[in-house]
């Protein structure tokens, strides 16, 4: 190294073997030697961390530690999005060694490591391997100033398993939750600065902005809630109780975990005209592990707003009738939900998710069926914004009833506005004088 030869003597053959394979791996993942100590960097960095006497957990302590300190104060979702970011990093700290986990184990182990109830429990069987190998070569949190490793932690965060690209939420949960742990590392003094600070992610960062492909029209949007209905007919009206369900999307840009909250005292349906949906509440699922109640779904306030906020919602005549119709068909659930399952309890992701795939094969063409179309019930709330905005509603009052920033409706929807375009050249061409008399 630099023209220098290092020796050192080992009591053993052993050691002495044991030794120069440390030294091997630290050559082969490319780190940098000392000219003057002839030490691999990461050896430099444990040295110094331990004569300042600071203290250096590896990923796998700091990140129970970490997430045992955000457990009393985080929503379900919230734990469940931490514990992603945390074993999405945990590939990039989890060091070397024959019989490594594959990632997919990396990611199952982490996940169940950070939950504090499992603290001090052994680990499911399929995952003690995983964790043991983790809790003993994951990487110390000073491997953070390793500029490879950083790197690493940013590719990880920013691709799937697969390699390919993680989608621009996907990316923007996990780094947010990267920050957060890394503040609270400044904090314990583990750590000087966010390794990750003025890194950006190598591809474009809109990968938010909503698809124009995924958009229904008018008449596509009926005949998909006419197809919904007809989903198991013939098993406790399946399709039939979610009709109205999937029109709060449609017609009211409700997120699905906003729908599920719905109660009936949250709607003023009046005989004639428009209603209005007062929303105060959403259902999202999380699963038990991650909830208080230790029940799949949680019980949150809105999203991005005070606990006790509410949000009133305008809806048009047609989705009043909807909603009048079924209540008087099926009646609400104890708590005064309009959208249960058969049983009385909270609707399920899953049941609404296979009936909306069944009610797309039914109403769309082979194609269609086969294309980005509405292939999610999220994207109904989608058509619905997209329909504001092209009404001519401001982008402020559009924000207001879908619960977003203006700042996000410009930035998401951007490329789905359209047949403003003439208008717009008008005004330009009178504003300039060249607009015929």
């Amino acid at each position: 190294m630099a023209g220098m030869v290092k020796t050192a003597s080992f009591p053993t053959i052993t050691l002495a073997e044991h030794r120069r394979s440390e030294l091997w791996r630290a050559m082969v993942k490319g780190e940098a030697f000392d000219v003057e100590t002839g030490l691999p960097e990461s050896e430099l960095r444990a040295a110094a961390a331990r004569a300042n006497t600071r203290p250096d957990p590896s990923w796998w302590d700091f990140s129970r530690e970490y997430m045992a300190s955000r457990w009393r104060t985080s929503a379900a979702k919230t734990r469940e999005g931490v514990a992603d970011s945390l074993a999405t990093v945990a590939l990039a700290m989890m060091g070397d060694g024959k019989k490594a986990p594959t990632p997919e184990e990396v990611r199952l182990a982490m996940r169940w490591a950070v939950v504090p109830a499992h603290h001090g429990e052994e680990p499911p069987r399929e995952l003690a391997i995983a964790c043991a190998w983790l809790e003993g070569r994951s990487l110390p949190l000073s491997a953070l100033t390793d500029p490879k490793v950083v790197r690493d932690v940013q590719y990880r965060l920013s691709f799937k398993l697969d390699d390919s690209p993680a989608a621009g939420e996907t990316y923007k949960r996990r780094r947010r939750g990267f920050n957060t742990a890394m503040d609270y590392a400044i904090e314990c003094g583990y750590l000087d600065a966010n390794p990750l600070v003025g890194v950006k992610r190598s591809r474009s960062a809109r990968g938010d902005v909503v698809d124009p492909r995924v958009l229904v029209n008018a008449t596509q949007g009926t005949q998909l809630l006419t197809a919904v209905s007809y989903v198991g007919s013939l098993h406790r009206n399946r399709g039939r109780r979610l009709v109205a369900f999937f029109a709060c999307l449609l017609y009211a840009a409700m997120r699905p975990a906003e729908a599920v909250g719905l109660r009936e005292r949250d709607c003023y349906l009046p005989g004639r005209g428009w209603g209005t949906l007062t929303l105060r509440e959403t259902r999202p699922v999380s699963g038990k592990k991650w909830t208080d109640s230790g029940k799949r779904h949680d019980r949150r306030g809105l999203k991005s707003r005070e606990v006790k906020a509410d949000r009133p919602v305008p809806i048009p005549p047609l989705l009043v009738t909807m909603l009048r119709e079924h209540i008087k068909e099926f009646g609400t659930a104890k708590d005064g939900r309009l959208f249960f399952n058969e049983r009385g309890d909270v609707l399920g992701t899953s049941s609404y998710w296979r009936v909306w795939q069944e009610a797309r094969l039914i109403a769309l063409p082979p194609d269609k069926a086969d294309s980005p179309l509405v292939h999610r019930p999220y994207d109904l709330r989608h058509t619905c914004i997209t329909n504001w905005l092209n009404a001519g509603v401001p982008v402020a009052e559009v924000a207001r009833r879908a619960g977003n920033s203006p700042e996000v409706i410009h930035r998401r929807y951007e490329g789905c506005i359209d047949g403003h375009e003439e208008v717009n050249n008008r005004k330009i061409e009178e504003a300039m004088g060249w607009a015929e008399k």
